[in-house]
């Protein structure tokens, strides 16, 4: 199979803390791509075994749509630490791709190196209790980057200049040389690009 998505990752935990809260997971086939992001409410080990938790439904799951995904955690956080999660699925057929993100796990996309759009994550964390979630569904571009992070990624950072590369090494590279060694929160970034 010839990957038609290349993925670059950092991952870094709060300062003084062994587990990182973060947890990800991305997988490709024929059909499609499917990364996600979870990130546990706090930090540390507890925090880490509830973003497992959701990280572990996805990978069993991976043929399900973003909605039924986001619903299927959910149901396995009662009464554990809440978890904010981002999901991103392309679909190669349809040409189309799919995300959601929850609570403060961004998702930023940039076509053929041009523009970056950010998306607006729902508010709130998945814990349990029934609440709606919205997705986003939108055409999939050829020479697409999708960057994926959770909240030890600033404002500051997300303005560089570099995140609209198309080479998604250099990215993380310029993101780990530019940013701030000292993590005040777990820190996860994630670069993806699709290349039809």
């Amino acid at each position: 199979m010839v990957k038609k998505v290349k993925v670059s990752v950092f991952q870094k935990p709060k300062k003084g803390n062994y587990y990182c809260g973060d947890s990800y997971y991305f997988t490709e086939s024929d059909s499609g791509f499917l990364c996600a992001i979870a990130d546990g409410l706090g930090s540390g080990e507890y925090a880490k075994e509830s973003s497992q938790i959701v990280i572990d439904i996805i990978k069993n799951n991976v043929n399900s749509t973003v909605e039924q995904l986001i619903k299927m955690c959910n149901e396995q956080l009662f009464k554990k630490r809440g978890v904010v999660l981002g999901i991103l699925k392309l679909n190669f057929h349809s040409q189309m791709y799919s995300y959601s993100s929850i609570g403060n796990i961004g998702v930023l996309t940039v076509v053929k190196g041009q523009k970056k759009k950010r998306s607006i994550p729902n508010g709130g964390y998945l814990a349990g209790y029934p609440k709606k979630f919205k997705v986003v569904h939108d055409k999939l571009e050829p020479e697409t980057n999708f960057i994926m992070f959770s909240d030890g990624v600033s404002d500051k950072d997300l303005s560089q200049r570099y995140f609209l590369n198309k080479d998604v090494d250099s990215v993380i590279k310029a993101f780990e040389y530019m940013s701030e060694q000292v993590r005040d929160d777990d820190t996860t970034l994630i670069a993806l690009r699709y290349d039809k």
